[in-house]
Protein backbone atom coordinates (compact mmCIF):
# COMPACT_ATOMS: atom_id res chain seq x y z
CA UNK A 1 0.00 0.00 0.00
CA UNK A 2 1.39 3.23 -1.48
CA UNK A 3 1.81 6.09 1.36
CA UNK A 4 -0.29 7.99 -0.88
CA UNK A 5 -3.01 5.92 -0.88
CA UNK A 6 -2.80 5.32 2.67
CA UNK A 7 -3.07 8.80 3.46
CA UNK A 8 -6.26 9.22 1.29
CA UNK A 9 -7.71 6.47 3.35
CA UNK A 10 -7.23 8.13 6.97
CA UNK A 11 -8.14 11.79 5.51
CA UNK A 12 -11.23 9.60 4.15
CA UNK A 13 -12.27 7.97 7.96
CA UNK A 14 -11.18 11.46 9.88
CA UNK A 15 -13.69 13.26 7.87
CA UNK A 16 -16.30 10.50 7.85
CA UNK A 17 -15.49 10.47 11.69
CA UNK A 18 -16.03 14.20 11.98
CA UNK A 19 -18.91 14.95 10.20
CA UNK A 20 -20.87 12.45 11.41
CA UNK A 21 -19.99 13.50 15.32
CA UNK A 22 -18.68 16.86 14.63
CA UNK A 23 -14.95 15.75 15.83
CA UNK A 24 -12.64 13.61 14.26
CA UNK A 25 -10.63 11.27 16.81
CA UNK A 26 -7.54 8.74 16.11
CA UNK A 27 -9.19 6.07 18.19
CA UNK A 28 -12.11 6.00 16.04
CA UNK A 29 -10.01 6.19 13.01
CA UNK A 30 -7.28 3.90 13.57
CA UNK A 31 -9.91 0.71 13.69
CA UNK A 32 -11.60 1.84 10.19
CA UNK A 33 -8.09 1.05 8.82
CA UNK A 34 -7.87 -2.59 9.63
CA UNK A 35 -10.48 -3.05 7.02
CA UNK A 36 -7.64 -2.51 4.74
CA UNK A 37 -5.45 -5.16 5.82
CA UNK A 38 -3.35 -2.83 8.87
CA UNK A 39 -1.33 -5.00 10.70
CA UNK A 40 -1.71 -4.16 15.14
CA UNK A 41 2.62 -3.98 14.48
CA UNK A 42 2.42 -0.96 12.23
CA UNK A 43 0.57 0.97 14.65
CA UNK A 44 3.71 3.08 16.27
CA UNK A 45 4.56 4.00 12.63
CA UNK A 46 1.20 4.95 11.75
CA UNK A 47 -0.49 6.72 15.20
CA UNK A 48 1.77 10.20 14.26
CA UNK A 49 0.00 10.47 11.17
CA UNK A 50 -3.32 9.53 11.98
CA UNK A 51 -2.69 12.12 14.70
CA UNK A 52 -1.65 14.56 11.96
CA UNK A 53 -4.42 14.55 9.87
CA UNK A 54 -7.22 14.37 12.38
CA UNK A 55 -6.04 17.56 14.08
CA UNK A 56 -6.07 19.25 9.86
CA UNK A 57 -9.73 17.93 9.66
CA UNK A 58 -10.86 19.29 13.29
CA UNK A 59 -9.61 22.28 12.02
CA UNK A 60 -11.78 22.82 9.13
CA UNK A 61 -15.65 24.09 9.20
CA UNK A 62 -18.24 21.83 8.48
CA UNK A 63 -18.77 23.11 5.38
CA UNK A 64 -15.29 22.44 4.60
CA UNK A 65 -15.09 19.59 5.93
CA UNK A 66 -18.34 18.53 3.40
CA UNK A 67 -16.54 20.08 0.38
CA UNK A 68 -13.59 18.01 1.21
CA UNK A 69 -15.20 14.59 2.01
CA UNK A 70 -16.15 14.84 -1.64
CA UNK A 71 -12.88 14.40 -2.94
CA UNK A 72 -11.70 11.66 -0.28
CA UNK A 73 -15.36 9.14 0.23
CA UNK A 74 -14.31 7.23 -3.00
CA UNK A 75 -11.62 5.66 -0.03
CA UNK A 76 -14.09 4.73 2.62
CA UNK A 77 -14.25 0.91 2.36
CA UNK A 78 -17.61 -0.94 2.72
CA UNK A 79 -17.94 -4.38 4.02
CA UNK A 80 -19.14 -6.65 1.29
CA UNK A 81 -23.05 -7.50 1.38
CA UNK A 82 -22.52 -11.03 0.65
CA UNK A 83 -20.22 -11.60 3.18
CA UNK A 84 -22.69 -10.48 6.13
CA UNK A 85 -25.99 -11.40 7.43
CA UNK A 86 -27.29 -15.13 8.19
CA UNK A 87 -27.60 -16.91 5.75
CA UNK A 88 -29.64 -20.00 5.51
CA UNK A 89 -28.22 -23.55 6.30
CA UNK A 90 -28.83 -26.19 4.16
CA UNK A 91 -29.86 -29.79 4.96
CA UNK A 92 -32.34 -28.68 7.78
CA UNK A 93 -34.93 -31.28 9.02
CA UNK A 94 -36.99 -30.85 11.78
CA UNK A 95 -35.83 -29.61 15.39
CA UNK A 96 -31.56 -29.26 14.54
CA UNK A 97 -29.47 -29.95 17.65
CA UNK A 98 -26.48 -27.36 18.06
CA UNK A 99 -23.73 -27.45 20.95
CA UNK A 100 -21.25 -25.50 22.94
CA UNK A 101 -18.18 -26.81 23.31
CA UNK A 102 -15.89 -24.43 24.95
CA UNK A 103 -12.39 -25.53 26.63
CA UNK A 104 -11.97 -23.80 29.95
CA UNK A 105 -9.28 -22.12 30.15
CA UNK A 106 -10.84 -18.89 30.77
CA UNK A 107 -13.71 -16.90 29.44
CA UNK A 108 -15.35 -16.25 26.63
CA UNK A 109 -13.76 -13.70 24.67
CA UNK A 110 -15.18 -11.64 22.11
CA UNK A 111 -13.30 -13.72 19.50
CA UNK A 112 -14.86 -17.13 19.95
CA UNK A 113 -17.78 -15.89 21.36
CA UNK A 114 -18.85 -15.65 17.42
CA UNK A 115 -18.62 -18.85 16.62
CA UNK A 116 -20.77 -20.01 20.22
CA UNK A 117 -23.23 -17.00 19.01
CA UNK A 118 -23.75 -18.59 15.18
CA UNK A 119 -24.68 -21.92 16.72
CA UNK A 120 -27.14 -19.97 18.86
CA UNK A 121 -28.49 -17.77 16.34
CA UNK A 122 -29.13 -20.62 14.15
CA UNK A 123 -30.46 -22.92 16.52
CA UNK A 124 -32.85 -19.84 17.09
CA UNK A 125 -33.50 -19.56 13.52
CA UNK A 126 -34.64 -23.04 13.17
CA UNK A 127 -36.06 -23.49 16.33
CA UNK A 128 -33.62 -26.21 17.47
CA UNK A 129 -31.82 -27.38 20.45
CA UNK A 130 -29.08 -25.63 22.37
CA UNK A 131 -26.13 -28.12 24.44
CA UNK A 132 -23.57 -26.52 26.75
CA UNK A 133 -20.97 -29.30 26.76
CA UNK A 134 -17.93 -28.27 28.74
CA UNK A 135 -15.01 -29.43 26.61
CA UNK A 136 -12.84 -30.54 29.99
CA UNK A 137 -10.37 -32.44 28.48
CA UNK A 138 -7.09 -32.78 30.18
CA UNK A 139 -5.96 -30.02 28.19
CA UNK A 140 -1.90 -29.50 27.27
CA UNK A 141 0.77 -27.95 29.12
CA UNK A 142 0.23 -24.79 27.09
CA UNK A 143 -3.48 -24.75 27.40
CA UNK A 144 -4.48 -25.54 30.67
CA UNK A 145 -7.97 -25.95 32.62
CA UNK A 146 -8.69 -22.64 35.51
CA UNK A 147 -11.26 -23.95 37.95
CA UNK A 148 -13.01 -20.22 37.89
CA UNK A 149 -13.96 -21.39 33.78
CA UNK A 150 -15.96 -23.54 35.17
CA UNK A 151 -18.32 -20.44 36.40
CA UNK A 152 -17.30 -18.11 33.89
CA UNK A 153 -18.23 -19.56 30.72
CA UNK A 154 -22.03 -20.45 31.89
CA UNK A 155 -22.05 -16.75 33.43
CA UNK A 156 -20.61 -15.27 29.50
CA UNK A 157 -23.39 -17.74 27.79
CA UNK A 158 -26.29 -16.11 30.35
CA UNK A 159 -25.22 -12.63 29.25
CA UNK A 160 -25.41 -13.44 26.25
CA UNK A 161 -28.89 -14.49 26.55
CA UNK A 162 -28.36 -17.85 25.46
CA UNK A 163 -31.06 -20.45 26.45
CA UNK A 164 -28.86 -23.99 26.96
CA UNK A 165 -30.55 -26.86 27.60
CA UNK A 166 -30.33 -28.06 31.38
CA UNK A 167 -28.13 -29.77 32.89
CA UNK A 168 -24.47 -28.50 31.45
CA UNK A 169 -22.66 -31.39 30.14
CA UNK A 170 -18.90 -31.95 31.44
CA UNK A 171 -16.76 -34.27 29.39
CA UNK A 172 -14.70 -35.26 32.29
CA UNK A 173 -17.89 -37.07 33.51
CA UNK A 174 -17.92 -38.54 30.37
CA UNK A 175 -13.98 -40.84 30.29
CA UNK A 176 -15.41 -44.26 31.06
CA UNK A 177 -17.84 -43.78 27.67
CA UNK A 178 -14.57 -42.69 25.60
CA UNK A 179 -12.84 -45.58 27.12
CA UNK A 180 -15.47 -48.41 25.81
CA UNK A 181 -15.58 -47.30 22.28
CA UNK A 182 -11.72 -46.79 22.45
CA UNK A 183 -11.76 -50.43 23.17
CA UNK A 184 -13.91 -51.30 20.62
CA UNK A 185 -11.87 -49.58 18.12
CA UNK A 186 -8.94 -51.65 18.96
CA UNK A 187 -11.18 -55.00 18.75
CA UNK A 188 -11.83 -53.72 15.19
CA UNK A 189 -8.70 -53.93 14.53
CA UNK A 190 -8.57 -50.07 13.60
CA UNK A 191 -7.04 -48.90 16.76
CA UNK A 192 -3.30 -49.42 18.36
CA UNK A 193 -1.35 -49.09 21.50
CA UNK A 194 2.16 -46.89 20.21
CA UNK A 195 5.25 -46.63 22.62
CA UNK A 196 6.79 -44.56 19.70
CA UNK A 197 8.40 -41.77 20.75
CA UNK A 198 7.21 -38.00 18.95
CA UNK A 199 10.40 -38.64 16.66
CA UNK A 200 9.70 -41.61 15.43
CA UNK A 201 6.08 -41.09 14.73
CA UNK A 202 6.57 -37.97 12.59
CA UNK A 203 9.70 -39.38 10.89
CA UNK A 204 7.23 -42.64 9.95
CA UNK A 205 4.52 -39.71 9.15
CA UNK A 206 6.88 -37.63 6.96
CA UNK A 207 8.23 -41.46 4.92
CA UNK A 208 4.93 -42.93 4.97
CA UNK A 209 6.20 -45.75 6.92
CA UNK A 210 3.94 -47.71 9.28
CA UNK A 211 4.86 -47.81 12.68
CA UNK A 212 6.09 -51.41 14.19
CA UNK A 213 3.78 -51.23 17.01
CA UNK A 214 0.35 -51.43 14.41
CA UNK A 215 1.75 -54.66 13.31
CA UNK A 216 0.57 -56.57 16.79
CA UNK A 217 -3.03 -58.61 16.79
CA UNK A 218 -5.91 -57.59 18.47
CA UNK A 219 -5.00 -59.81 22.04
CA UNK A 220 -1.53 -58.39 22.40
CA UNK A 221 -3.37 -54.38 21.58
CA UNK A 222 -5.60 -55.15 24.46
CA UNK A 223 -2.75 -56.03 26.47
CA UNK A 224 -1.04 -53.10 26.03
CA UNK A 225 -4.46 -51.10 26.16
CA UNK A 226 -4.57 -52.19 29.55
CA UNK A 227 -0.79 -51.37 30.74
CA UNK A 228 -1.23 -48.02 28.96
CA UNK A 229 -3.75 -46.90 32.54
CA UNK A 230 -0.59 -47.70 34.30
CA UNK A 231 2.15 -46.60 32.46
CA UNK A 232 4.15 -43.02 32.61
CA UNK A 233 3.16 -39.91 30.70
CA UNK A 234 4.61 -40.57 27.06
CA UNK A 235 5.19 -44.35 27.42
CA UNK A 236 1.69 -44.77 25.28
CA UNK A 237 -0.76 -43.48 23.08
CA UNK A 238 -3.74 -44.97 21.73
CA UNK A 239 -3.45 -43.91 17.93
CA UNK A 240 -5.60 -44.68 15.03
CA UNK A 241 -5.03 -46.75 11.63
CA UNK A 242 -5.34 -44.32 8.24
CA UNK A 243 -3.51 -44.77 5.15
CA UNK A 244 0.35 -44.07 5.34
CA UNK A 245 -0.21 -42.62 1.84
CA UNK A 246 -2.56 -39.97 3.10
CA UNK A 247 -1.90 -36.59 1.40
CA UNK A 248 -1.99 -35.14 4.65
CA UNK A 249 1.10 -36.36 7.26
CA UNK A 250 -0.92 -35.19 10.13
CA UNK A 251 -3.88 -37.28 9.29
CA UNK A 252 -1.60 -40.37 9.01
CA UNK A 253 -2.41 -42.99 12.23
CA UNK A 254 -3.50 -39.24 14.31
CA UNK A 255 -3.11 -39.91 18.34
CA UNK A 256 -6.48 -40.41 19.68
CA UNK A 257 -5.91 -40.60 23.63
CA UNK A 258 -3.04 -40.26 25.60
CA UNK A 259 -1.46 -40.35 29.01
CA UNK A 260 -1.32 -37.07 31.51
CA UNK A 261 -0.61 -36.77 35.16
CA UNK A 262 -1.83 -33.36 35.71
CA UNK A 263 -4.31 -33.20 38.46
CA UNK A 264 -8.12 -32.27 36.50
CA UNK A 265 -9.71 -29.33 38.46
CA UNK A 266 -13.25 -31.76 38.80
CA UNK A 267 -11.85 -34.96 38.57
CA UNK A 268 -8.26 -34.61 40.32
CA UNK A 269 -6.52 -37.87 39.22
CA UNK A 270 -9.02 -40.18 38.98
CA UNK A 271 -8.18 -40.48 35.57
CA UNK A 272 -4.96 -40.58 33.47
CA UNK A 273 -5.74 -41.43 30.08
CA UNK A 274 -7.17 -38.36 28.15
CA UNK A 275 -9.30 -38.59 24.92
CA UNK A 276 -8.22 -35.83 22.20
CA UNK A 277 -10.57 -33.52 20.90
CA UNK A 278 -11.68 -35.17 17.67
CA UNK A 279 -12.27 -38.56 19.17
CA UNK A 280 -14.15 -37.71 22.28
CA UNK A 281 -16.42 -35.33 19.93
CA UNK A 282 -17.02 -38.44 17.20
CA UNK A 283 -18.68 -39.80 20.56
CA UNK A 284 -20.65 -37.50 21.77
CA UNK A 285 -21.69 -35.86 18.68
CA UNK A 286 -23.33 -39.38 17.66
CA UNK A 287 -24.20 -40.32 21.78
CA UNK A 288 -25.90 -36.90 21.82
CA UNK A 289 -28.24 -36.45 18.77
CA UNK A 290 -25.98 -33.66 17.00
CA UNK A 291 -27.00 -32.47 14.11
CA UNK A 292 -24.94 -29.53 12.68
CA UNK A 293 -21.35 -28.08 13.75
CA UNK A 294 -20.61 -24.67 13.17
CA UNK A 295 -17.22 -24.34 14.01
CA UNK A 296 -13.63 -22.73 12.78
CA UNK A 297 -12.01 -23.63 9.88
CA UNK A 298 -8.99 -24.41 11.54
CA UNK A 299 -10.44 -27.59 12.69
CA UNK A 300 -10.82 -29.01 9.23
CA UNK A 301 -8.52 -32.05 10.33
CA UNK A 302 -10.59 -32.98 13.37
CA UNK A 303 -13.45 -32.98 11.33
CA UNK A 304 -11.99 -35.18 9.13
CA UNK A 305 -10.92 -37.76 11.45
CA UNK A 306 -14.44 -37.43 13.44
CA UNK A 307 -16.17 -38.09 9.81
CA UNK A 308 -13.43 -41.23 9.60
CA UNK A 309 -14.71 -42.47 12.77
CA UNK A 310 -18.09 -42.49 12.28
CA UNK A 311 -17.78 -44.60 9.31
CA UNK A 312 -16.00 -47.30 11.13
CA UNK A 313 -18.79 -47.09 13.33
CA UNK A 314 -21.35 -46.54 10.51
CA UNK A 315 -23.35 -43.72 12.95
CA UNK A 316 -24.83 -41.01 10.76
CA UNK A 317 -23.09 -38.12 10.09
CA UNK A 318 -23.96 -34.74 11.42
CA UNK A 319 -23.11 -31.43 8.97
CA UNK A 320 -20.36 -29.55 9.49
CA UNK A 321 -20.34 -25.95 8.68
CA UNK A 322 -17.00 -24.22 8.59
CA UNK A 323 -16.40 -20.61 9.32
CA UNK A 324 -13.25 -18.28 8.72
CA UNK A 325 -10.96 -16.68 11.29
CA UNK A 326 -11.91 -13.07 12.34
CA UNK A 327 -9.34 -10.82 13.60
CA UNK A 328 -11.28 -8.04 15.52
CA UNK A 329 -9.24 -4.68 14.49
CA UNK A 330 -7.74 -2.68 16.91
CA UNK A 331 -7.68 -5.13 20.29
CA UNK A 332 -4.43 -6.92 19.52
CA UNK A 333 -4.33 -10.60 19.89
CA UNK A 334 -7.19 -12.46 21.50
CA UNK A 335 -6.29 -15.04 23.74
CA UNK A 336 -7.14 -16.88 26.75
CA UNK A 337 -4.12 -18.40 27.18
CA UNK A 338 -2.28 -14.64 27.47
CA UNK A 339 -5.19 -13.44 29.87
CA UNK A 340 -5.22 -16.60 31.95
CA UNK A 341 -1.27 -15.48 32.61
CA UNK A 342 -2.39 -11.89 33.52
CA UNK A 343 -4.73 -12.86 35.90
CA UNK A 344 -2.84 -15.34 37.22
CA UNK A 345 0.22 -12.90 38.03
CA UNK A 346 -2.30 -10.12 39.09
CA UNK A 347 -1.10 -7.89 36.41
CA UNK A 348 -5.03 -7.84 35.38
CA UNK A 349 -7.83 -6.97 37.18
CA UNK A 350 -9.22 -10.07 36.87
CA UNK A 351 -11.54 -12.16 34.06
CA UNK A 352 -13.18 -8.83 34.06
CA UNK A 353 -10.29 -6.87 33.13
CA UNK A 354 -11.05 -5.02 29.89
CA UNK A 355 -8.38 -6.01 28.27
CA UNK A 356 -9.24 -9.74 28.61
CA UNK A 357 -11.93 -8.65 26.26
CA UNK A 358 -13.89 -10.98 27.86
CA UNK A 359 -17.42 -11.49 27.68
CA UNK A 360 -18.15 -10.23 31.30
CA UNK A 361 -15.19 -7.22 30.29
CA UNK A 362 -17.65 -6.01 27.58
CA UNK A 363 -20.58 -6.12 30.39
CA UNK A 364 -18.97 -4.13 32.72
CA UNK A 365 -18.17 -1.65 29.89
CA UNK A 366 -21.49 -1.20 29.13
CA UNK A 367 -21.66 -3.31 25.76
CA UNK A 368 -24.96 -4.47 25.66
CA UNK A 369 -26.07 -8.05 24.99
CA UNK A 370 -27.74 -6.96 21.83
CA UNK A 371 -25.41 -5.22 20.57
CA UNK A 372 -22.92 -8.11 20.88
CA UNK A 373 -25.73 -10.59 19.52
CA UNK A 374 -26.11 -7.97 16.37
CA UNK A 375 -22.49 -7.75 15.75
CA UNK A 376 -22.03 -10.95 15.12
CA UNK A 377 -25.60 -11.71 12.91
CA UNK A 378 -24.27 -8.56 10.43
CA UNK A 379 -20.76 -10.93 10.21
CA UNK A 380 -22.80 -13.56 9.11
CA UNK A 381 -21.04 -16.97 8.25
CA UNK A 382 -18.39 -16.88 6.00
CA UNK A 383 -15.18 -19.79 5.06
CA UNK A 384 -13.38 -15.93 4.43
CA UNK A 385 -10.73 -15.15 6.89
CA UNK A 386 -11.80 -11.33 7.68
CA UNK A 387 -10.69 -8.58 9.80
CA UNK A 388 -13.57 -6.80 11.33
CA UNK A 389 -12.75 -3.57 13.88
CA UNK A 390 -14.17 -3.04 17.15
CA UNK A 391 -16.09 0.15 15.66
CA UNK A 392 -18.55 -1.87 14.02
CA UNK A 393 -19.24 -2.86 17.63
CA UNK A 394 -19.39 0.22 19.32
CA UNK A 395 -21.17 1.79 16.38
CA UNK A 396 -24.42 -0.83 16.97
CA UNK A 397 -24.03 0.31 20.82
CA UNK A 398 -23.57 3.43 19.99
CA UNK A 399 -27.00 3.82 18.30
CA UNK A 400 -28.87 1.62 21.00
CA UNK A 401 -27.34 4.25 23.47
CA UNK A 402 -27.31 7.40 21.99
CA UNK A 403 -31.00 8.10 22.64
CA UNK A 404 -30.97 6.54 26.37
CA UNK A 405 -27.75 7.48 28.12
CA UNK A 406 -28.04 10.38 29.91
CA UNK A 407 -25.24 12.78 29.38
CA UNK A 408 -23.01 14.50 32.27
CA UNK A 409 -19.87 16.88 32.40
CA UNK A 410 -16.65 15.59 32.50
CA UNK A 411 -12.99 17.27 32.54
CA UNK A 412 -10.03 15.17 32.09
CA UNK A 413 -7.10 16.26 34.10
CA UNK A 414 -8.89 19.49 35.34
CA UNK A 415 -7.67 23.41 34.72
CA UNK A 416 -8.95 25.76 37.08
CA UNK A 417 -9.92 29.10 35.35
CA UNK A 418 -11.19 32.51 36.84
CA UNK A 419 -13.73 34.84 34.62
CA UNK A 420 -13.53 38.28 34.78
CA UNK A 421 -16.81 40.25 34.56
CA UNK A 422 -18.45 37.31 34.37
CA UNK A 423 -22.56 37.56 34.51
CA UNK A 424 -23.95 36.32 37.55
CA UNK A 425 -25.67 32.98 36.98
CA UNK A 426 -26.94 30.80 39.97
CA UNK A 427 -28.57 27.74 38.69
CA UNK A 428 -28.98 26.74 34.80
CA UNK A 429 -31.28 23.31 33.94
CA UNK A 430 -30.53 21.83 31.16
CA UNK A 431 -32.21 18.27 29.08
CA UNK A 432 -30.10 15.36 30.35
CA UNK A 433 -31.48 14.18 26.69
CA UNK A 434 -31.90 15.88 23.89
CA UNK A 435 -35.50 14.93 23.11
CA UNK A 436 -36.36 14.20 27.44
CA UNK A 437 -38.59 16.34 29.73
CA UNK A 438 -35.95 15.46 32.27
CA UNK A 439 -33.93 18.37 33.53
CA UNK A 440 -30.70 18.40 35.67
CA UNK A 441 -29.36 21.28 37.46
CA UNK A 442 -25.81 22.49 36.50
CA UNK A 443 -24.50 24.75 39.58
CA UNK A 444 -22.25 27.68 38.79
CA UNK A 445 -19.46 28.28 41.85
CA UNK A 446 -16.46 30.71 42.00
CA UNK A 447 -14.22 27.71 39.87
CA UNK A 448 -14.78 26.74 36.67
CA UNK A 449 -12.59 23.69 35.35
CA UNK A 450 -12.35 23.04 32.17
CA UNK A 451 -10.34 19.76 30.63
CA UNK A 452 -6.46 20.26 30.23
CA UNK A 453 -6.35 19.20 26.58
CA UNK A 454 -9.40 22.22 25.89
CA UNK A 455 -7.47 24.76 28.08
CA UNK A 456 -4.29 23.74 25.69
CA UNK A 457 -5.87 23.91 22.48
CA UNK A 458 -7.77 26.90 22.52
CA UNK A 459 -6.11 29.23 25.33
CA UNK A 460 -6.63 32.86 23.78
CA UNK A 461 -9.46 32.08 21.48
CA UNK A 462 -13.21 32.77 21.78
CA UNK A 463 -14.69 29.75 23.23
CA UNK A 464 -18.08 29.02 24.69
CA UNK A 465 -18.81 26.74 28.17
CA UNK A 466 -21.76 24.63 26.85
CA UNK A 467 -24.82 25.68 28.01
CA UNK A 468 -23.44 28.91 29.33
CA UNK A 469 -22.11 32.11 28.28
CA UNK A 470 -18.81 32.74 25.68
CA UNK A 471 -15.08 33.95 27.36
CA UNK A 472 -11.87 34.11 25.84
CA UNK A 473 -9.81 31.29 27.42
CA UNK A 474 -6.68 32.04 29.71
CA UNK A 475 -6.40 31.02 33.57
CA UNK A 476 -7.89 34.78 33.68
CA UNK A 477 -10.83 34.16 31.33
CA UNK A 478 -12.88 37.34 30.21
CA UNK A 479 -16.65 37.12 29.74
CA UNK A 480 -17.19 38.14 26.13
CA UNK A 481 -20.97 37.46 25.22
CA UNK A 482 -24.11 35.53 25.82
CA UNK A 483 -24.85 35.45 21.87
CA UNK A 484 -24.57 31.38 20.46
CA UNK A 485 -22.61 31.58 17.69
CA UNK A 486 -22.28 28.30 15.54
CA UNK A 487 -18.18 29.42 14.85
CA UNK A 488 -16.95 29.50 18.09
CA UNK A 489 -16.01 25.78 19.68
CA UNK A 490 -17.74 24.92 22.37
CA UNK A 491 -16.48 22.75 25.55
CA UNK A 492 -17.64 21.51 28.71
CA UNK A 493 -16.82 22.65 32.03
CA UNK A 494 -17.43 21.84 35.84
CA UNK A 495 -18.18 24.02 38.74
CA UNK A 496 -19.73 21.82 41.55
CA UNK A 497 -17.72 18.79 41.14
CA UNK A 498 -16.88 15.26 42.27
CA UNK A 499 -13.72 13.46 41.77
CA UNK A 500 -14.00 10.08 38.81
CA UNK A 501 -11.49 8.03 37.63
CA UNK A 502 -12.82 6.20 34.25
CA UNK A 503 -11.14 2.90 34.14
CA UNK A 504 -9.99 2.79 29.52
CA UNK A 505 -9.69 -0.04 27.18
CA UNK A 506 -5.99 -0.32 27.96
CA UNK A 507 -6.00 -0.58 31.27
CA UNK A 508 -5.41 3.15 32.17
CA UNK A 509 -7.29 5.34 34.01
CA UNK A 510 -8.44 8.79 33.14
CA UNK A 511 -8.83 11.31 36.09
CA UNK A 512 -10.71 13.91 36.51
CA UNK A 513 -14.15 16.34 37.71
CA UNK A 514 -17.01 15.15 37.09
CA UNK A 515 -20.29 17.51 37.45
CA UNK A 516 -22.14 16.96 41.21
CA UNK A 517 -25.39 15.36 39.41
CA UNK A 518 -23.38 11.72 39.09
CA UNK A 519 -23.94 11.74 42.96
CA UNK A 520 -27.79 10.38 41.62
CA UNK A 521 -26.52 7.91 39.29
CA UNK A 522 -27.56 3.56 40.71
CA UNK A 523 -24.77 1.38 40.24
CA UNK A 524 -24.63 -0.34 36.76
CA UNK A 525 -26.17 3.03 34.83
CA UNK A 526 -24.86 3.80 31.51
CA UNK A 527 -24.19 7.08 30.92
CA UNK A 528 -22.44 9.54 28.48
CA UNK A 529 -19.85 12.26 29.35
CA UNK A 530 -20.45 14.62 26.38
CA UNK A 531 -17.48 14.73 24.33
CA UNK A 532 -15.41 12.40 26.18
CA UNK A 533 -17.77 8.65 25.56
CA UNK A 534 -20.15 6.42 27.04
CA UNK A 535 -19.18 5.31 30.49
CA UNK A 536 -20.98 2.14 32.44
CA UNK A 537 -20.91 3.26 36.57
CA UNK A 538 -19.49 1.22 38.80
CA UNK A 539 -19.77 2.31 41.96
CA UNK A 540 -17.82 4.63 44.89
CA UNK A 541 -14.73 4.07 46.21
CA UNK A 542 -13.37 5.99 48.95
CA UNK A 543 -15.07 9.63 47.50
CA UNK A 544 -14.35 9.14 43.81
CA UNK A 545 -17.11 7.69 41.65
CA UNK A 546 -15.67 4.94 39.77
CA UNK A 547 -16.55 4.51 35.83
CA UNK A 548 -15.93 1.72 33.46
CA UNK A 549 -15.13 3.18 29.55
CA UNK A 550 -17.75 1.82 26.97
CA UNK A 551 -16.43 3.48 23.69
CA UNK A 552 -17.09 7.30 22.24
Amino acid sequence: MSKKLFENEIYAYSLENAITFGEAKPSVVLPKLFQHDLEKESIPEIMPKVNEIVEKVNSLSKEEKMQMFEKYKKFVKEHKKEELGLKDLSKVSGKPVFRLSPFPSGSIHIGNARTFLLNVLYAEKYKGKILLVIDDTIGSEEKQIVKEAYKLIPEAFNYLDIKYKKPIIYKSDRLEIYYKYAKQLIKKDVAYVCSCSQKEIRENRLKRRECSCRQFNVKEQLKKWKKMFKAKPGDYTLRIKTSMQDPDPAFRDRVLLRISDRPHPRKKRKYRVWPLLEFSWAIDDHLLGVTHIIRGKDLMIEGKMQEYIWDIFKWKKPQFIYNGMMKVGGVGKLAKSKSQKEVKSGKYLGWDDPRTWSVQSLARRGILTSSIRKFVEKIGLTQKDITIPIDDLYAINRRKLDKVAKRFFFVENPVEIQIENAPEIKEKFVRVLPESDELKELKLRKEIFVALKDFNKFKGKEIRLMHLYNLKLDKNSVFTSHEINSKIQKIHWVSKKVNARILMPDGNWSEGFAEESIKELKKGEIIQFERFGFCKFDGKNKGQYIFWFAHE
